[in-house]
């Protein structure tokens, strides 16, 4: 990329240094200190574009800092030629990108001025309108402290032969040689024996291995206990399967995880890495990134390293998870103010430990009562953990602070749907709308909230707003499912309606969800047969869905077929969902 070096160091030369670490022979020195709130298991770091507020996900894997063709637009970008023949290539697939600059770029208390971005891929979600690559995270070392909210930027001075992990003391750390071929992080681990190559990557939520370095230490997609992980994507708009399989030992540096649960995906890793340490890692980690001496030291904090938390359960007070490597170290230091509370919190609401993120949550609250997004933070931390009424009063109180708090209206709106509240849905969804920049990613989500309310036609608009703006995005196939099923609960645009679920079809071949709303636009047409063979393998995938089951029997017995085998799949499905004939009746469909 032109300039790309000189810009990055303009990033670093404008932090000032503060000496962290002074020995004998040996000067380390913080240049920069990232705040990282986590959302989800997304790194966001708060900046201001041209002088408007926006978060960036800190992304290690990524070559380049980039923002979305949307998000250029957003921020009124005049975007111009990247250079020739070059392509982001991501797990979603490749990109040809554009580029643009951001005039003033406000980050760790500073601004940098002309600064370029790569343009092109997905939206990266949770709020984030790009992400923060290597050409700034790379070109110094790094020390990523998630669990504590935080990524500094350090310049040692004569510590050839000196230990990076400062904190550790006389504990234990690891440590492994690293590559960095275009600007990833790159090292060696060993999967039941056998060496694969991984890539330290912040971008990438949950921690995955190639199916091909998998296949390599023995897993097969029949295999014992092996699970289906769904679907994934990342910077383009492919999707791929995963599986989440377990494995006798995973050990990197002097860590080892005996039986360790790994999640395994259909996909070709970019540079041809095997496996992709992700931000689930990384919060259970301590990490310097010394691209100093091409080493990476690195301590363990407590909790599961690989977040598997849609298949196995884990009690977040305990010392040792099922897959905590057998060395260990307690590097925690505690926060002093309430942005460090907050932001800690958020690491902690990452892993599922929600017990300990409501208390931090709350004494950021005490320490800075004025500021709303704690109180949103709380708010979600206190739903995740069963606690609705006391969720619904944080939200409020937000929005008492900060009216146009986006994400609190949206959080709210999903509460009331929750509750079955469709009117106050709708209303803060409302609000959200008014509010929400025409190109925002926050509309996708906007609009699935909306279908959820039965507000179908606020929500048809909200997904032909996302689909217009985000024409590569990973998450297109949920929308153009989310499109079709509107259409079809309608019963209007039904030739639209089978276009958009064929698309999604097409993009997530074995998804019980899709084939299920395209049962339903072929039941509208009265094509009976291609709806029937749309609920059977709907239903193959997910045995128990009360729509494809109730669908399915309309459909037969439209057809006329036998009464027995048609009225077995209604009261299968009323069986499961006893309100299925009122929703279906609603619609204007009955048997």
């Amino acid at each position: 990329m032109r300039n790309r070096c000189w810009r990055a160091a303009l990033i670093v030369a404008v932090l000032a240094a503060e000496p962290v670490q002074s020995r004998a022979d040996c000067t380390l020195a913080k240049i920069g200190e990232l705040p990282v709130t986590m959302r989800g298991l997304q790194p966001m770091v708060a900046v201001k574009i041209n002088g408007a507020d926006a978060l960036l996900m800190a992304d290690s894997g990524a070559f380049y800092s980039l923002i979305s063709a949307a998000t250029a637009a957003q921020y009124r970008l005049k975007l111009h030629q990247a250079p020739p023949h070059l392509t982001l290539e991501g797990m979603g697939g490749k990109t040809e990108p554009m580029a643009a600059y951001v005039e003033e770029l406000a980050l760790a208390g500073q601004v940098v001025r002309h600064i370029e971005f790569l343009v092109g891929g997905s939206e990266v979600g949770s709020g984030a309108v790009g992400v923060l690559g290597q050409n700034v995270l790379g070109m110094v070392d790094a020390e990523y402290d998630l669990a504590n909210g935080v990524i500094r930027l350090m310049r040692p001075e004569g510590c050839k032969k000196a230990l990076l992990a400062y904190w550790v003391g006389d504990g234990p750390y690891s440590v492994i040689d690293i590559e960095r071929p275009r600007f990833q992080i790159s090292g060696s681990a060993y999967l039941n024996g056998k060496r694969i190559d991984v890539v330290f990557d912040t971008g990438t939520a949950s921690s995955f291995l190639s199916r091909r370095a998998a296949e390599r230490a023995g897993f097969t997609v029949t295999g014992t206990g092996v699970e289906s992980g769904g679907f994934s994507g990342g910077i383009g708009s492919r999707n791929y399967e995963t599986w989440v399989a377990s494995f006798e030992s995973f050990m990197i540096g002097d860590e080892v995880i005996h039986n360790a649960r790994l999640r395994v995906g259909d996909t070709r890793i970019p540079g041809g890495a095997d496996m992709l340490l992700g931000a689930d890692f990384f919060l259970s980690h301590h990490v310097y990134v010394a691209n100093s001496k091409d080493k990476l030291y690195f301590t363990y904090n407590g909790g599961p390293v690989f977040d598997l938390r849609k298949h196995a359960s884990h009690d977040a007070g305990t010392d040792r998870p099922p897959d905590a490597p057998l060395r260990s170290g307690d590097d925690t230091v505690g926060p002093s103010d309430a942005a460090g509370f907050a932001r800690r919190g958020a690491a902690y609401a990452a892993r599922g430990d929600f017990e300990h993120a409501i208390a931090d949550f709350t004494r950021a609250c005490e320490l800075d009562p004025k500021e709303a997004s704690y109180l949103r933070q709380r708010g979600s931390a206190l739903w995740s953990s069963g606690k609705p009424d006391r969720a619904m009063a944080d939200f409020g109180a937000a929005l008492e602070l900060k009216p146009d708090d986006i994400d609190a209206l949206v959080s709210r709106a999903e509460l009331h749907l929750a509750r079955r509240n469709l009117a106050g849905a709708s209303a803060d969804l409302d609000a959200a709308d008014r509010l929400a920049p025409e190109q925002a990613d926050v509309r996708l989500r906007i609009a699935d909230t909306y279908l959820g309310a039965d507000a179908l036609g606020p929500a048809l608009a909200q997904f032909d707003r996302w689909i217009a703006a985000h024409p590569d995005d990973r998450h297109m196939a949920r929308a153009k499912n989310g499109r079709c099923w509107a259409r079809a609960l309608l019963g209007s645009d039904l030739d639209k309606a089978l276009k958009d679920c064929n698309d999604a079809v097409r993009m997530i071949g074995r998804s019980a969800r899709f084939l299920d709303s395209r049962g339903l636009v072929y039941l509208r047409l009265g094509q009976y047969d291609k709806s029937i063979a749309d609920y059977d393998a709907s239903l193959a995938l997910e045995p128990g869905n009360a729509w494809s089951l109730y669908g399915r029997g309309v459909a037969r017995l439209r057809k006329g077929m036998a009464a027995a085998e048609s009225q077995s799949d209604i009261a299968d499905a009323v069986a499961i969902r006893p309100s299925i004939a009122e929703e279906f009746r609603k619609h204007g469909i009955a048997p």
